[in-house]
């Protein structure tokens, strides 16, 4: 493993410590502390991994799968039901192979997400993590409407050394784009990211407001590869998992952008975004550096929650 990936791993366990007091520990003392496997023992369970705010439906997906394998393989021991709840939760979350598709494909990225959830920064991280693969990277600063967003993402794309294209405070977002798009061409871009404002407490305008810059790309880059990621703050819990639904409705969705990993005990939101919705975390943060933000990978996140 890098000394890169080394550091995000041990900032990921040290940061999950208070999902892991949430959950492991009550999982723990039911293992040991249970005789048999019986109704009881699985009801225990459930209600520690809602307590851990790993949601409903896929508690009941785990548990189900769990339930199947314990019959499977004439399992009559609890302790050796530990095993067998890590294989159910990282199956529960697989990304996929072809969910970083838009890093080989010419492609054109749209980044949404109510303010103060690390949205802009995680646009700066993206970029930077482009331009690190040789990607030629455009910055779109399509977020007018708050104030600092754009010398916020100016900085980010000054330290990533990509270009950005921006517009005055208060601009219309789809003629920032209109203007990105035409740069992006212009310059043989391989990614155009969009930085977009979130705003879901006036949904109509936002759903406005995404059709046009849609509109626009579909009309001046009709072959780009399509992504559109929400950044949602684990801290938030439930709120977040809320957020992503309510701009699912608005927006067609690809991937999750997870944010504030590193001092939430509501961890589990991962699991439940991606069984609630059926929209995968693509990516994770932990901190403040471009290498805070990595790739999810479902086998290191649920070891580094059950510090396996």
């Amino acid at each position: 493993m890098s000394e890169e990936k080394k550091g995000f791993w041990g900032r990921l366990v040290a940061g999950l410590g208070k999902t892991r007091d949430n959950i492991v520990t009550g999982i723990d003392s039911i293992f040991s502390g249970s005789s048999s496997i019986d109704e009881e023992f699985y009801e225990e369970i459930e209600e520690i991994l809602i307590m851990g705010d790993i949601g409903v439906n896929a508690t009941e997906a785990i548990i189900d799968n769990l339930r199947k394998k314990v019959k499977e393989q004439h399992i009559k021991e609890p302790t050796r039901c530990k095993e067998l709840l890590i294989g159910s939760i990282k199956e529960q979350m697989d990304v996929g192979e072809t969910a970083y598709r838009f890093e080989q494909e010419q492609s054109v990225v749209l980044v949404i997400g109510v303010n103060g959830v690390g949205k802009t920064t995680s646009v700066g991280k993206l970029a930077g993590k482009l331009k690190e693969q040789n990607r030629r990277v455009v910055l779109a600063a399509a977020d007018t409407f708050r104030a600092a967003a754009g010398s916020q993402l100016a900085e980010w794309a000054n330290r990533a050394g990509v270009e950005m294209i921006g517009g005055q405070e208060g601009a219309d977002p789809a003629a920032v784009v209109y203007d990105a798009v035409a740069a992006a061409k212009a310059r043989g871009a391989d990614v155009l990211l969009c930085d977009t404002a979130g705003r879901l407490h006036n949904k109509k305008n936002l759903m406005e407001e995404l059709k046009k810059i849609n509109r626009i790309i579909e009309r001046e880059f009709p072959d780009a590869y399509r992504e559109t990621l929400v950044v949602l703050d684990a801290t938030t819990g439930q709120n977040a998992l809320n957020q992503a639904r309510e701009f699912s409705e608005v927006a067609d969705i690809t991937g999750i952008i997870l944010t504030k990993m590193d001092g939430t005990a509501k961890g589990g939101i991962a699991v439940a975004i991606h069984s609630e919705l059926g929209i995968p975390v693509k990516y994770i943060g932990v901190g403040e550096t471009i290498e805070d933000l990595q790739k999810f990978d479902s086998n290191q996140f649920v070891d580094a929650l059950f510090d396996v």
